[in-house]
Parts: C-alpha cells; sequence; structure tokens
C-alpha cells in the first residue's frame, strides 16, 4: 500500500511538473509572438487609403453609412497581417481571439474580417473581395460603424491583406 502512494505521488508531481508551466506548443500565439498588437503609431500606406475609400464608397452607392477608422482595429489587422506572412499562406487563424480582444478594448459588439492575398492594386482586392459573396457580405453589412486594415509584402513581394469591422 505504501509503494502504490509513494507511486501516485511520484506521478502526480512529474504530470505536474510537466504540464503545468508550459505553453501549448501549436506555433499560434495571439499577442505574444506572431500576432503582436501595435496600436501606437497607426499610420496608413496610400493602398490602404484607397481601400478604406473604395469600401466607404461602395457603402455610400448602397445607401449604407460610411464606416470610421480606429487604429486600435488597424493595429490587430496588423497582426493578423505579419502572422499570415510568417506562415506563408492566408487564414482566419485565431479570429476569435481578434474578436475577443476587440470586444473587450475597443468595445466591439460584432467584428467582421476580409483578406487578401496577391492583389497588386486597392481596386484589385476591392474587386476581388466585391467578387466573392461572403467577402461582400461583410463590407456590405449594415450594421458595422467602425473598421481598420492592414497591407504588407513578404519577401517575394506578394501583398497580404487584412481588413476587419466592428459595431460599436
Amino acid at each position: 500500500m505504501k509503494s502504490f502512494i509513494s507511486t501516485l505521488v511520484s506521478l502526480f508531481f512529474i504530470s505536474t511538473l510537466l504540464l503545468s508551466c508550459s505553453k501549448e506548443e501549436d506555433g499560434v500565439y495571439f499577442n505574444d509572438n506572431a500576432e503582436v498588437v501595435n496600436e501606437n503609431n497607426i499610420t496608413y500606406s496610400s493602398i490602404e487609403n484607397e481601400i478604406l475609400k473604395l469600401v466607404n464608397n461602395h457603402r455610400t452607392s448602397l445607401g449604407l453609412s460610411t464606416l470610421s477608422t480606429l487604429n486600435i482595429i488597424s493595429g490587430v489587422a496588423d497582426g493578423h497581417t505579419n502572422y499570415m506572412i510568417e506562415v506563408g499562406g492566408i487564414n482566419h487563424d485565431n479570429f476569435s481571439q481578434r474578436s475577443e480582444y476587440l470586444k473587450k478594448q475597443a468595445h466591439a459588439i460584432s467584428v467582421g474580417e476580409n483578406v487578401a492575398y496577391g492583389f497588386n492594386t486597392a481596386q484589385g482586392v476591392f474587386n476581388g473581395w466585391l467578387n466573392s459573396q461572403a467577402h461582400r457580405n461583410v463590407i456590405e453589412n449594415p450594421n458595422y460603424t467602425h473598421f481598420g486594415i492592414s497591407t504588407d509584402s513578404d519577401n517575394d513581394n506578394k501583398n497580404y491583406f487584412t481588413q476587419i469591422f466592428i459595431k460599436k
């Protein structure tokens, strides 16, 4: 009986030591390594400004309200754009974490996201989103009030885009 208890205590100690302090190693981290939110010094490139303008012009043409930019949204979008470049492909990985972050930090009620890859112009990526019903639905959602954007290119000069929309 004594050796059985000793074995159980040893197993408990070893499993606690191995599991209690280790981070889950799935290679995806929000606000840690790959998706760092940069809320300071947000500036918009000419292509980003043009995309924002295209979205608002399109919404106006449909009788929808224009959206206001929020730097915090663009900071979150920038973290995801950098993450996509790091992993080498477009995705919506960690969307739930981005959404929760914006709900807490920007007081968002709902969050939507469009991503793209490879387009060379603002008009090109915007047309690509409009030609996809799911992306069009995000752009034309009448409930959204604010948005942000990030674009960057990888080492092969391929452009990555993340645009996030929120309802406040």
